[in-house]
């Protein structure tokens, strides 16, 4: 379902990804793993459309979305992609409820539709009576759990995840995983995921190793 094909960038003079091939069926979950500066993250981002690679091309269900621009990239990344980021970046102003949401109004989601398919991710959460809740009256597992959350409302196609449990304790860190087995085995959703974590990396269907921008 993604399809990368001689990832080339640069900043300056300084190379990051040197020629990567990488592809994801459905369904699968990949994690992405080596040494910090060896182009993970750099390549995650070029992924899910937040950076544009010098050269090669990304293909997204027959979308090749390193040619998107502008109104339509953003219309594709919303409703196609969805980021966990290793800090949870909620809107501190905004109850779980109303976090989780935001994609969905972006993507013209109808009010009622879209606090229906949160109120259901919160409780596939076990998160239900903190829908009301700021995320400073959340724990660091809860928040990081609203942010998974929030990056399933519009069902996108896949999740792109760089470090989602690095900034929790391993009883957090064991649970997230275990929410992303279950999406994976009920829903067939589809993650590639930057980790050091190695519990994260052995759960996964597939391992990938890069070093000095390629996989190797």
């Amino acid at each position: 379902m993604l399809k990368a094909t001689g990832i080339k960038k640069a900043y300056g003079n300084l190379p990051i990804l040197k020629g990567v091939d990488f592809t994801v069926e459905k369904g699968e979950i990949v994690s992405i793993i080596g040494a910090s500066g060896a182009g993970k993250s750099t390549l995650l981002h070029i992924l899910g459309t937040l950076d544009k690679p010098d050269e090669g091309e990304v293909v997204l269900n027959g979308t090749q979305i390193d040619k998107l621009n502008g109104e339509l990239l953003s219309i594709f990344r919303n409703k196609n992609i969805g980021f966990v980021f290793q800090f949870h970046h909620l809107l501190p102003e905004f109850t779980a409820l109303e976090n989780i949401c935001i994609p969905a109004f972006i993507a013209r989601v109808s009010k009622k539709e879209a606090e229906e398919r949160a109120m259901d991710l919160l409780n596939l959460l076990g998160l239900k009576d903190r829908a009301n809740h700021k995320p400073n009256q959340l724990s660091g597992g809860e928040q990081q759990r609203i942010a998974v959350a929030r990056a399933l409302i519009n069902r996108p196609a896949i999740i792109l995840a760089d470090e989602p449990s690095g900034n929790l304790d391993s009883a957090n860190a064991n649970s997230l995983h275990e929410f992303f087995i279950t999406l994976r085995e009920d829903f067939k959703q589809t993650f590639v995921i930057v980790t050091h974590n190695e519990g994260l990396a052995k759960i996964s269907d597939r391992v990938v190793t890069m070093k000095d921008g390629l996989i190797i």
